[in-house]
């Protein structure tokens, strides 16, 4: 029998198990609320994508790595722990030089747009997509990915 190809329809999967799956959209907030929201991300999943809509919003990596801390404390002690995985907020501010350094850090793995007033704690967020092109040029370039939030305000 000639090996099996990607187009082969021989093999058929009846079934997959996820046993801890990834959360590609999290708010786990912070203050007295983050304790309970990482114990319950860490029961069933493996990695999360944090978003950064706090007050203050987590704009640039210094902020990341503060709020990485402050979840990695707060599962301090939980039998089973997640991977959080640090988005920026991208204002109207964020910078070329600024996705540079997010790109090199090892904490940041995206950028998050929300639409200025759109959603909670989106008062940062843009209002002006257009003086960001050549910001939003720089993530293609160093493959820093941006996740939307896709409302109209």
């Amino acid at each position: 029998m000639p090996p099996l190809s990607a187009t082969d329809t021989r093999l058929t999967v009846s079934e997959l198990t996820i046993t801890r799956p990834d959360d590609w959209h999290v708010h786990l907030r912070d203050g007295a609320a983050l304790r309970e929201t990482c114990a319950d991300m860490a029961r069933y999943f493996g990695r999360a994508i944090v978003m950064p809509n706090l007050t203050p919003p987590v704009t640039n990596v210094e902020a990341a790595i503060a709020y990485r801390e402050r979840i990695t404390n707060a599962m301090a002690g939980l039998p089973r722990q997640f991977e959080p995985l640090m988005t920026l907020y991208l204002t109207d501010q964020t910078s070329s030089e600024d996705i540079r350094v997010a790109a090199a850090a090892a904490e940041v793995y995206a950028v998050k747009l929300y639409p200025a007033g759109a959603t909670t704690n989106s008062e940062a967020g843009v209002a002006q997509l257009d003086a960001l092109y050549d910001t939003l040029a720089v993530m293609e370039e160093v493959d820093l990915p941006l996740l939307v939030h896709g409302e109209v305000t």
